[in-house]
């Protein structure tokens, strides 16, 4: 049942993802409540709350793997596999490793404007870019890239906005705590 939501179900919803991501909690658990109503029907799934059935089914919130999707699009980028038709501007750092730069925030423009541009991939890109810790942002082999994005964004506690459920944060890699990113960063003797 849930290769079959993945295939029909999961990918509409991901569908053009890193160019339309919502930042609205509303929108999101939204979003997030299609996977919530699909896994509760799930027969072994009975009773768990929805942060349980995403650890015990193994898949991730709708909302990290839009985040996930927009790193895995910054590499792409920066590494020349897709066209740069934004801009996006990288630079080498020493301990940080590559680095986004985030666009400058606009000044005396309408609140409505500024956060859909705060939205935007332009911006969120980088955001989530400068988010990882150099180990993994500056390796050069796509595949490896993708397994150490993966072990990284597991390791941060993903919990999504969903309606009738306290939380903690909007559940964004950006809004995690420095701690949380630090025990997400893989040791040398993992990788």
């Amino acid at each position: 049942m849930i290769t079959l939501y993945k295939s029909m179900v999961r990918s509409l919803l991901e569908y053009c993802c890193p160019l339309w991501s919502p930042t609205k909690i509303r929108d999101i658990e939204l979003l997030e409540g299609v996977q919530r109503s699909f896994t509760r029907r799930i027969a072994e799934c009975k009773g768990m709350t929805y942060w349980q059935r995403l650890q015990y089914l193994r898949i991730s919130s709708l909302q990290r793997r839009r985040e996930r999707y927009i790193i895995l699009h910054m590499w792409k980028t920066l590494h020349g596999h897709i066209s740069n038709d934004i801009g996006v501007q990288f630079t080498a750092g020493g301990r940080l490793g590559t680095r986004a730069v985030v666009p400058k925030i606009v000044k005396n423009s309408l609140a409505a404007a500024q956060s859909a541009y705060d939205g935007s991939f332009a911006v969120m890109g980088p955001r989530l870019w400068n988010c990882l810790p150099a180990q993994i942002n500056q390796i050069t082999e796509f595949q490896v890239f993708k397994t150490q994005l993966s072990r990284f964004l597991d390791a941060i506690p993903d919990q999504p906005p969903v309606a009738g459920y306290t939380r903690r944060s909007t559940n964004s890699v950006l809004d995690s705590t420095s701690g949380e990113l630090q025990k997400a960063i893989p040791r040398s003797d993992e990788q």
